[in-house]
């Protein structure tokens, strides 16, 4: 801590005594508003002079001396300006003169317009509801052209992430962004529901994981002495709640992988699975692109089409909309045109390491067959595929879940959905044949015994489940902390995400 920031919390701490002197207690219990700060100000219209109204908020802004001090209020739907006078408050303006920026106050007073046009409360009545005893890391503001400009005092991005809450509270547009977020997810359960998905839950510590191909998080259940691991993936209880009986299932959480942390990866992340019966992933498709469309529209109508600013201080580029259908590429064809072979899939595991090396793909010898495969689409394709973009019909060996293409032997019926070089969705037909399920796992479990460490093993209880029958069915998975990234041009997955995972300070 610095001998400035000591200073200052020291002479805050100090107003303590000067409030208990006054009787006043820096911690309130509540406040009783009539209109947030944002809300109050069409109240006055035309008028010169308007209703009487009780705000509270943060002040944002503070300045004056002597009789009379100006002040900015703000809350999540916006900011006033206040206008207190030591005529009209009489003792009680020794009240505000202890305020600091960053204290929560309430006031009542009357709305009215000062002489350059500004909506103002009037103030009568000033209450401390909460003290500020670390200050804010403001910035300095400004008028440019009849509007306020705050210059940020909090540019850090690392800093901002660990602070969130000081980011929220010093940037209102950060605070939009995150709110747009919250309103896509609502927009995409809206339309889930008004197509007859039903909401589930389902386990989060599981004592098997699957699903996905990644690392899990470990854990040890004391009473029963077991080993859980924290989910990778919500698939294979959702199936088996189409087993049950439910043709239309979603789920929107958290799941958990033990792996690094960069731009669009963080351990914790949040996850959308939807699963249908009797579709396939050409019904699919068309789900997906309609949830596309709907997020899209619920940012757009929370950000606006204004210019705006990226949480790291850039401009931020417009929301996309979106032509439908997307195009379509074939996974087979894309990487073995990129490679300049006939076929990919026929190439032999030396072959493979030697293109994976030229990629400069990490650690060659400790990847499997598939993951090599994985790698270099990464490299070839995913990484050069801008608009939204399905690519179609994967190698048998990189979808253990995927049902065989009913066409193309050796392939299955599975898409991603790529954009800006990033994946955004993953589905399938979904796998309904037991029997060629367990022969997948058992190759899994084959691979996690060789030391693929993002292997899954025999699920013998999801086995049981498709041995009942399970309906033929369509499956997807979309992250939707990318799915933000990409709506609102947000370049990294800890802007999007309120309290990512950090490393140690």
């Amino acid at each position: 801590m610095s001998d400035e920031l000591n200073h200052v919390m020291r002479a805050r701490r100090e107003k303590l005594e000067a409030l208990a002197a006054l009787g006043v207690a820096p911690f309130a219990y509540s406040y009783d508003r009539t209109h947030g700060c944002g809300a109050a100000v069409p109240l006055l219209g035309e008028a010169e002079q308007g209703p009487t109204v009780r705000v509270a908020g943060r002040l944002v802004a503070l300045r004056g001396h002597g009789k009379t001090i100006f002040a900015h209020v703000a809350d999540d739907t916006g900011r006033i300006q206040l206008y207190f006078k030591k005529d009209v408050l009489g003792e009680a303006f020794a009240l505000v003169e202890l305020f600091d920026l960053g204290d929560v106050v309430g006031v009542e007073g009357y709305l009215f317009r000062t002489r350059t046009g500004e909506v103002t409360v009037h103030v009568t009545q000033a209450t401390l509801l909460a003290k500020s005893l670390r200050p804010l890391p403001f910035g300095k503001e400004e008028q440019v052209d009849g509007k306020v400009v705050r210059h940020s005092g909090f540019a850090d991005g690392e800093q901002r992430s660990r602070q969130r809450y000081a980011d929220l509270a010093v940037h209102s547009e950060v605070r939009r962004h995150f709110a747009a977020r919250s309103r896509m997810t609502t927009a995409i359960r809206r339309a889930l529901d008004e197509l007859n998905y039903l909401e589930v839950e389902t386990p989060v510590l599981q004592p098997l994981y699957g699903g996905a191909a990644a690392r899990p998080f470990t854990t040890h259940h004391n009473a029963l002495d077991m080993p859980l691991y924290l989910r990778i993936a919500d698939e294979l209880y959702l199936k088996r709640l189409v087993v049950g009986g439910f043709d239309r299932v979603y789920e929107i959480g958290h799941d958990f992988r033990n792996e690094g942390i960069d731009r669009t990866h963080n351990p914790e992340f949040t996850m959308l699975e939807f699963y249908e019966a009797y579709a396939d992933y050409h019904v699919m498709m068309g789900r997906v692109e309609q949830l596309l469309i709907t997020a899209a529209t619920a940012v757009r109508e929370t950000l606006g089409d204004a210019p705006r600013t990226r949480p790291d201080g850039e401009a931020a580029g417009p929301v996309p909309t979106f032509v439908t259908p997307f195009p379509r590429i074939e996974w087979v064809p894309a990487l073995s045109k990129a490679l300049g072979v006939p076929d990919v899939t026929k190439l032999s595991d030396a072959e493979l390491a030697t293109a994976a090396e030229q990629a400069g793909v990490h650690d060659i010898p400790k990847l499997s067959r598939p993951k090599l495969m994985d790698e270099l689409f990464q490299h070839h394709v995913e990484s050069k595929i801008d608009t939204p973009t399905f690519v179609l019909d994967y190698p048998m060996e990189l979808s253990p879940l995927a049902k065989p293409h009913r066409t193309k032997p050796g392939l299955t019926e599975r898409f991603e959905l790529f954009a800006k070089g990033k994946e955004l969705a993953n589905a399938f037909s979904e796998l309904n044949d037991p029997l060629d399920q367990r022969a997948r796992f058992e190759a899994q479990a084959r691979l996690k015994a060789a030391g693929d460490e993002e292997a899954s093993g025999v699920d013998e209880d999801y086995l049981r489940a498709m041995e009942y029958g399970m309906p033929p069915m369509g499956g997807v998975g979309i992250g939707l902390d990318r799915l933000f990234m990409y709506l609102t041009d947000t370049p990294h997955i800890r802007d999007v995400i309120l309290f990512p995972l950090m490393r140690p300070e």
